[in-house]
């Protein structure tokens, strides 16, 4: 079985569902969109616009997330995974839609590869930041003061866009022993829209192999 099979097993039929971004993501959106092909009936919200494209060509009825709310759950992926299930997601800079969204589901089903584990959030080195255009300067500069290094994201010569209309930060990070600290501190600055942490929201995390069968399954046992 693999991780998208497995996150199957929890849709049924008549939900409405958030569909995440990214590889893992739209593995899973192809496996839905096979399914509602024969005969499953759900409702979904995408987090990004190419989710939302991709979600539109196999199928899959999308509605806005007011006809959608309480979504029933929400399928996605991660770029770390800490052993609490706490995460930091974004490297495919979806994270305000996709915290959004997440925060509108009853539950929260991670799918993961190899590589995202990690012992403490922040391992990797990295915690994407979105801001809007008029604050980047600021943002920077109270990024610096935190002991980050902020790193505006570009592409093809120029300041990436999200779907939002704001510009990424990419702040380089060293382990975060207080996660909580760090996201009320950065989400304080003023013209931060949001960060790459999530904590206390996913509920299920699936992780799989490097072919994504499914390797183990770990779920939420405490509240945030």
């Amino acid at each position: 079985m693999t991780i998208y099979e497995r996150a199957m097993e929890f849709i049924a039929d008549g939900d409405a569902v958030g569909l995440g971004s990214g590889r893992a993501s739209a593995e899973f959106i192809k496996l839905l969109g096979a399914r509602v092909k024969s005969g499953l009936h759900v409702r979904c919200v995408a987090t990004s616009r190419s989710s939302d494209q991709l979600a539109a060509s196999v199928g899959i009825p999308l509605v806005p997330l007011e006809e959608a709310m309480p979504l029933s759950l929400a399928v996605d992926g991660a770029d770390e995974v800490a052993p609490n299930l706490d995460l930091i997601k974004g490297l495919g800079r979806a994270l305000v839609r996709e915290k959004i969204v997440a925060s509108a589901a009853r539950k929260v089903v991670i799918l993961v590869g190899p590589g995202k584990e990690v012992p403490v959030l922040g391992a990797k080195g990295k915690l994407p930041v979105e801001v809007v255009p008029f604050a980047l300067p600021l943002a920077r500069r109270r990024l610096l003061d935190l002991g980050c290094v902020p790193v505006p994201d570009e592409q093809d010569g120029r300041l990436f866009v999200s779907d939002n209309g704001n510009h990424i930060i990419d702040c380089g990070i060293q382990p975060l022993h207080d996660p909580k600290a760090m996201e009320t501190t950065i989400r304080a600055i003023p013209g931060v829209v949001g960060t790459g942490l999530f904590l206390g929201m996913a509920h299920v995390v699936l992780f799989g192999d490097e072919s994504f069968n499914l390797l183990k399954e770990k779920q939420r046992t405490t509240d945030p």
